[in-house]
């Protein structure tokens, strides 16, 4: 039976369970007032009854699936001549990848006799595996759900039980984005230990100079590549300050005007407006960053003369900064506008009484109140203009320059990271581990903003009832 229908019979199942156990708890008190002389609701037993049918199964279920295939390949080895057995994993790896291209009818040529029999046998277990994957799971679901089904009485606590089961699930999901985040920053950390082993840390930190092109033999020119990261930290932080100069005055401009000042109509038309730019794919911002604000700034630089003083491109971090910030306003302006919304009205109320004027309220009352709601905006801002890669791409160049220009081109450290890891790369040599090393700085960076916002939040939270 195929994962995907058994996944349906395990629903049909858990339905099934749902609706026994429940009419297991109804029909016990028929006689005594029903409903009324339970000790949880009838859904509370019902669900217990499907859950106890359910959790097993699905644990059997997803055991089986990670192990299954272990399994079939290490008994298939065991079938093998000993001296297939004695390879490398390496070598028996590929010894693997023949038998499997037999099984999925894709092996080219003649195939040798232990090849033939290991996918034969390989087929065989992988028929008995599915049907007994099947059987096992459908018999957890029935012996679980049974089990509670017998054990339902009037007294019984069901409700406690589906909410402590519902609590440890929740408890389960908060640890699984723990450990993902754990395993995200270990694999990170423990690449980028071995990418400073072969380049120091103040060489990557205080670096000037990028060009991570290393040669392939020791003979060519440039084998050894220069990681200084300065300029990719610079380029960074300047097409982000443009991005944020532009969206946060203007995003939480917006959302003061949506909340306080526009009729409800005009509102209702100008705020679903403003959240279309959130939709806009980023590759079509980065054709109109390239194509139209590019030329335009170096058009505009040109007839003015700035060339005659300043280095300028087509290719500029100004280009790169004024479209990310147009990306970037309705992060800021909607979510500033929840917050403003959230103010509760009787402040409003109380200081316009006290003879303040509209502006003074949204000044001195809504603002304040709101400022740990508008600092988060502004904070999610800014994590995605550090992150964004498309719109530099095509805006801003790829070129590691050390300038403070923006009429410029320069290049991000997420620019960088994908280009590092394009195509076929082999993660020993420093340019491919470099890209690891860039990512734990973002990841650093990203720590430091949160701690600075949480700081500001806790310093100017204020307490309302």
């Amino acid at each position: 039976m195929d994962t995907s229908v058994l996944l349906i019979f395990m629903a049909v199942m858990f339905v099934a369970a749902y609706t026994l156990g429940r009419g297991r708890s109804l029909a016990l008190t028929s006689d005594t007032g029903g409903a009324r002389a339970l000790n949880s609701l009838p859904f509370y037993y019902g669900m217990l009854t499907a859950l106890w049918a359910a959790v097993p199964a699905i644990v059997l279920l997803g055991s089986w699936s990670i192990f299954d295939d272990q399994i079939i390949q290490f008994v298939a080895t065991q079938q093998m001549p000993e001296e297939i057995r004695q390879l490398d994993d390496a070598e028996r790896g590929l010894v693997l990848n023949q038998v499997y291209s037999v099984v999925d009818g894709q092996f080219i040529g003649e195939a040798p006799d232990y090849v033939l029999a290991a996918a034969h046998h390989i087929t065989e277990m992988e028929s008995i595996s599915v049907w007994l994957k099947s059987i096992l799971v459908m018999l957890a679901m029935v012996i679980g759900g049974a089990l509670v089904w017998m054990r339902i009485h009037p007294q019984l606590k069901a409700r406690n039980q589906v909410e402590t089961a519902f609590r440890y699930a929740l408890l389960g999901c908060a640890c699984l984005a723990i450990l993902t985040t754990l395993g995200i920053v270990l694999s990170v950390l423990f690449e980028s230990l071995r990418f400073f082993h072969a380049v120091p840390i103040t060489e990557f930190l205080f670096g000037a100079e990028w060009s991570p092109q290393t040669a392939i033999r020791k003979d060519q020119v440039a084998s050894d590549g220069s990681f200084g990261a300065v300029p990719l930290f610079l380029g960074t932080l300047l097409i982000a300050f443009i991005a944020l100069i532009v969206a946060v005055p203007t995003g939480l401009m917006s959302a003061i005007y949506l909340a306080e000042y526009a009729p409800r109509k005009l509102r209702g038309f100008l705020k679903p407006l403003l959240e279309i730019l959130a939709g806009i794919p980023t590759v079509v911002y980065g054709f109109f960053a390239a194509l139209t604000v590019a030329p335009f700034i170096r058009d505009l630089a040109y007839s003015i003369g700035l060339d005659n003083y300043v280095t300028v491109t087509s290719e500029s971090a100004l280009a790169a900064g004024l479209v990310m910030g147009v990306m970037i306003i309705p992060f800021i302006s909607s979510l500033s506008d929840d917050v403003i919304n959230a103010v509760p009205q009787s402040l409003r109320d109380g200081a316009l009484g006290l003879g303040a004027t509209k502006s003074e309220v949204v000044k001195q009352v809504v603002i304040p109140a709101a400022l740990p709601g508008i600092v988060g905006g502004v904070l999610l801002a800014a994590s995605r203009a550090i992150g964004e890669t498309m719109i530099v791409v095509m805006a801003a160049g790829m070129a590691a320059n050390l300038t403070a220009n923006p009429l410029d081109s320069v290049t991000t450290v997420t620019v960088q990271i994908v280009t590092l890891l394009v195509g076929d790369q082999e993660f020993d040599s420093p340019k491919t581990l470099a890209a690891f090393a860039l990512g734990l700085m973002l990841f650093v960076v990203t720590l430091v903003l949160n701690y600075v916002a949480l700081h500001v939040v806790k310093k100017y939270r204020e307490q309302y009832d």
